[in-house]
């Protein structure tokens, strides 16, 4: 999930309590400045009205360790109108297959079972369940994508998932066997009311499957552009544990998988199912974030000079490129890219367009930068001197996609965790 059409309005509605426990926030992370929503990309029409800009500040809180931004946009504001769509990534959707095949042998899933997605967006998930005879149901607020899905066979609700709505599929006689989100738990400003439907809907001796980006990953590997308004939350396996103990599910398992610059994907179930036993891995990681300080202040307290660091030499290099005059082309106008973009200041006069495979974006311009967006093809046409990955998360399936430009010498920047040439 992520993003918002351009025109929708935001309303401001900034708090200094912790979204989880309650708790006053007081402990700084690191300010990015002020930014406009990463998802809201303009027409041609629009670039010379007023933007929204909100502040990018994020804070831990002292009380549960949950780091998080404040409310400035809300769910309605991103995820009517979406622009984003999972199946626009390779190596996401091989992650996605494998990670449905492994679920359905595991739980033993089946004609009689229910799987349901939290956040579903085009179908690229549950697609692979639905091909194995499993039931499938996917919940998706944006409701262009979430037609996209139904048009492809998987059944989906473009509303948004809370207890109000699981309480009513259940009054439908559904419960879900597995409950399962990608990246969607980051993106909802209630995680109380979120993991409180799925409480509700999982089935007895059901699991609920979520995978999100993880702290430790983002502070460690200076992932600051992983921080943008649509992502109101980054969780440690401490601050999940947490959220979903309060609402009556253990988290039974963990796995450290490489998405996203290096993510977590838990499990759990409820917290009366004796059938599964919490593992070895979940005690090694919770000791692991404990022993490394994200239970306290100290982890945190050097990365925002971290940040300012890295966007300096950033510049450094954009700038040395532009001096020596070579063209400069971005790829991937995802919403990691619009927070580095936006935050460093980078605009047309560094970098000349931004290239992306999502027709939904060609021929509109980056928000807040206004770096115009043109099809992939446009690297090929247009040969530039060096290629900006912008998501370099998925550095090795665009260094492979564009392995072309090597033919009139091109070379790859990739800004993240520092600015590497090569």
């Amino acid at each position: 999930m992520a993003g918002r059409e351009q025109g929708t309005s935001v309303r401001h509605r900034s708090r200094r309590a912790c979204r989880f426990c309650d708790a006053p926030l007081t402990i700084p992370v690191t300010d990015l400045g002020m930014s406009p929503p990463c998802e809201s990309y303009l027409t041609a029409e629009q670039l010379h009205d007023m933007e929204a800009f909100y502040p990018l500040d994020v804070w831990v809180c002292g009380r549960c360790w949950l780091v998080q931004l404040p409310d400035h946009i809300t769910p309605e504001d991103t995820f009517v109108e979406y622009a984003y769509f999972s199946s626009f990534s390779d190596e996401w959707l091989e992650h996605c297959r494998d990670d449905a095949l492994n679920q359905v042998s595991r739980w033993d899933l089946g004609p009689g079972s229910l799987v349901v997605e939290v956040g579903s967006n085009d179908g690229y998930y549950l697609r692979w369940f639905r091909d194995k005879g499993v039931p499938v149901l996917g919940v998706e607020p944006a409701q262009n994508v979430a037609a996209t899905a139904v048009e492809d066979g998987i059944p989906t609700r473009a509303e948004f998932f809370g207890r109000a709505l699981a309480e009513q599929l259940v009054a439908e006689g559904l419960r879900a066997d597995l409950v399962a989100g990608k990246n969607v738990l980051a993106q909802v400003p209630d995680v109380n009311d979120v993991v409180a439907g799925m409480k509700v809907l999982l089935a007895p001796g059901g699991v609920v499957t979520i995978e999100f980006p993880h702290l430790q990953q983002l502070i460690e590997q200076n992932q600051f552009d992983t921080i943008y308004h649509e992502h109101f939350s980054y969780f440690s396996l401490l601050s999940s544990r947490a959220i979903f103990a309060r609402h009556g599910l253990r988290v039974f398992d963990v796995e450290e998988v490489w998405t996203h610059g290096g993510s977590l994907r838990i499990y759990a179930c409820h917290d009366d199912d004796d059938t599964k036993a919490t593992t070895p891995q979940v005690t090694e990681l919770h000791d692991r974030e404990v022993a490394l300080g994200y239970a306290s202040p100290e982890a945190y307290r050097s990365f925002d000079e971290q940040v300012r660091r890295t966007k300096r030499r950033l510049l450094q290099a954009l700038i040395g490129l532009k001096e020596e005059g070579l063209s400069i082309a971005a790829y991937g106008a995802a919403g990691k890219g619009m927070t580095l973009l936006n935050y460093c200041g980078i605009r047309t006069d560094l970098v000349d367009f931004a290239a992306d495979r999502n027709p939904y974006k060609h021929g509109r311009y980056c928000p807040g930068v206004h770096i115009p967006i043109l099809p992939a093809e446009a690297i090929a046409e247009r040969r530039p001197d060096v290629v900006l990955i912008l998501p370099w998360n998925l550095e090795r399936e665009i260094t492979a996609q564009l392995s072309y430009i090597r033919e009139w010498g091109g070379r790859f920047l990739v800004p993240i965790p520092e600015a590497r040439i090569f």
